[in-house]
């Protein structure tokens, strides 16, 4: 099954995106760079929001990429997943940040495959604040195999 149907089959929306104040996602050369996409999720890791919580934040961060991404490039077939970024608003004594960015992974390998193209590099990091109080923010890069 290709990558489009993938993410059709979960329900990820792939619909037209309104250009913003940024562009969500640039081509350079063989490779396509999001901005950071936020969560719908509002509040701190470790204070009022669960890993669980984190988890889902960091999925609908990575289903938003996805959709910015095929709105860029018209599809999400022959992608590479290269590095993914995953910026968690946490508590100052939270140390699980890279539990709630498995959430973005996870979604990634499940479109990308785990130990093929999805198989990437990545850093998940804690702040004091994030835009508008959200709980998560991701940004990814992909390389154009074809």
């Amino acid at each position: 099954m290709s990558a489009d149907q993938k993410a059709k089959e979960l329900g990820i929306s792939l619909e037209a995106q309104e250009p913003g104040y940024l562009n969500l996602c640039v081509r350079s050369g063989n490779q396509l760079i999001t901005s950071g996409h936020v969560s719908d999720q509002k509040g701190i890791l470790g204070k009022d929001v669960t890993i669980e919580q984190g988890y889902e934040a960091a999925k609908n961060c990575a289903a938003k990429i996805l959709r910015s991404v095929y709105n860029t490039h018209g599809t999400l077939d022959g992608l590479r997943v290269i590095k993914v970024l995953g910026c968690v608003y946490s508590a100052p004594d939270f140390t699980d940040q890279h539990l709630v960015i498995n959430g973005c992974s996870d979604l990634l390998h499940e479109i990308f495959g785990k130990d093929g193209d999805g198989y990437h590099a990545r850093s998940a990091l804690g702040f004091s604040a994030l835009p508008t109080g959200v709980a998560v923010e991701v940004e990814a890069v992909f390389e154009v195999k074809n």
